[in-house]
């Protein structure tokens, strides 16, 4: 039976990751990918030791935070960890001082620009420490001495990440990638893990021609990572790639091309968007932001696209704690597993068709011409003729629907019911 999510259910398991502190390493990793695993059934998890060299990088330390506060005099915090685990800046290192707002205002990161946001920052590589709060809580600080404590860990230990193999008919694979390292950010970050969850039991549900790859990685370093392990394979395996991030709102429609622009990932993204979605963005790969930037990496060279929403780094709530709850919806990861289970059926259909006849068959003979002829009539035998016409062994279902000015889908319906009528043959099966 078909597994379709809903968005109320999408939604509900963003909710509920919501509070996670994740970072590039640490329980909060650990606790994301429980949740998924409790999802997505088979579900492999990996380690990778700090210390560890990934192609050009090294994996650092690992970081465990457990409190960490601003306190006045009187022992009240100002500013608190335990409220939104946005405060603390990602990566700070334990301390534990009492110092003048002077010395503590070298240590304090706000948006002057969003004077109610609290931005996210980090130091992942760089020993350092910080706390992030509102322009207008900096602002409010009164001079005095304050006590500031980061109770947390930064010691040899492990990055997390793992994946999902749903195996096809033929070994061929298309890759679904997305990231598990930022904290409390609802459309920058648990979109893209919730979408692919539902994709993937989607994907389990239903016959398929090709194998799935689902990554789940810290962004960047957990690519690199990745990628250092699974490169041979993928390479010779990986036909189509969609990054999974900024897909939760309902706002817009942006599509991030690859390095290479016109991969199978690429035509079908454009297709999908221009028949399905209407209205999109369209960005430049010199605009890339995310692990699109190690998928298509000169040497990497896999064929991977984005397909989003609002794209990172375009909605004033990025990277701030507003990009929460209230900024997704429902009604936008549903629309985005629609698509994206569009986009993938798309690439399931696509196949170079050859017609079998010489000249245009007689379909009425076949049942698939109504006995007696209407304008209606005429217009359906129109769209079958007009398939038909275009297949010649050379223009795959992407292109043929182009030309035919038909979306994917509804030509792939047509060639279903023109093979089983002997009227095309596959070229590549």
């Amino acid at each position: 039976m078909e597994h379709l999510a809903t968005g109320e259910e999408m939604y509900g398991w963003a909710a509920e990751l919501f509070p996670f502190c994740r970072s590039l390493t640490g329980p909060g990793v650990r606790q994301t990918l429980d949740y998924l695993g409790r999802l997505i059934p088979g579900l492999r998890r990996y380690t990778v030791p700090s210390g560890t060299q990934v192609f050009d990088w090294t994996i650092p330390d690992e970081w465990t935070i457990r409190d960490a506060y601003i306190a006045d005099a009187d022992g009240h915090r100002a500013v608190d960890f335990r409220a939104q685990n946005l405060h603390v800046m990602g990566y700070s290192a334990p301390v534990d001082r009492v110092m003048d707002l002077a010395e503590l205002q070298d240590h304090l990161y706000s948006d002057p620009d969003q004077p109610d946001s609290i931005p996210y920052v980090t130091s992942y590589y760089k020993r350092n420490w910080g706390f992030c709060l509102t322009h207008r809580q900096r602002q409010s600080l009164p001079p005095g001495l304050y006590r500031v404590v980061v109770d947390a860990d930064l010691q040899p230990g492990v990055m997390d990440y793992a994946d999902l193999l749903i195996p096809g008919q033929d070994s061929r694979e298309i890759l679904l990638s997305t990231y598990i390292c930022h904290p409390s950010m609802a459309n920058n970050e648990l979109s893209g893990p919730v979408l692919a969850a539902a994709l993937a039991r989607w994907l389990a549900s239903v016959p398929r021609r090709f194998s799935y790859r689902l990554v789940f990685v810290p962004e960047t370093l957990g690519a690199i990572a990745y990628l250092s392990r699974n490169l041979t394979g993928m390479k010779q395996n990986t036909i189509a790639g969609f990054m999974l991030t900024c897909v939760g709102d309902d706002r817009a429609w942006s599509y991030l091309p690859s390095r290479q622009g016109d991969t199978l990932a690429d035509r079908t993204a454009r297709h999908a968007l221009r028949h399905y979605a209407g209205a999109f963005d369209t960005y430049s790969f010199l605009q890339r932001g995310s692990d699109e930037r190690q998928y298509c990496w000169p040497g990497i060279d896999l064929p991977v696209c984005s397909v989003m929403r609002s794209k990172y780094g375009t909605y004033p709530e990025y990277h701030s704690s507003r990009d929460d709850l209230s900024l997704i919806c429902a009604s936008g990861l549903s629309k985005s597993f629609d698509l994206h289970r569009r986009m993938l059926s798309i690439i399931e259909a696509n196949r170079l068709w050859r017609t079998a006849s010489y000249g245009e068959p007689q379909l009425g003979k076949r049942g698939l011409y109504p006995a007696i002829s209407t304008k209606n009539s005429y217009l359906e035998a129109q769209k079958m003729v007009d398939v038909l016409a275009y297949a010649d062994g050379g223009l795959d279902l992407i292109a043929l629907a182009e030309a035919v000015e038909m979306d994917a889908l509804s030509a792939a319906a047509i060639f279903d019911k023109m093979a089983a009528a002997g009227l095309v043959k596959s070229m590549d099966q």
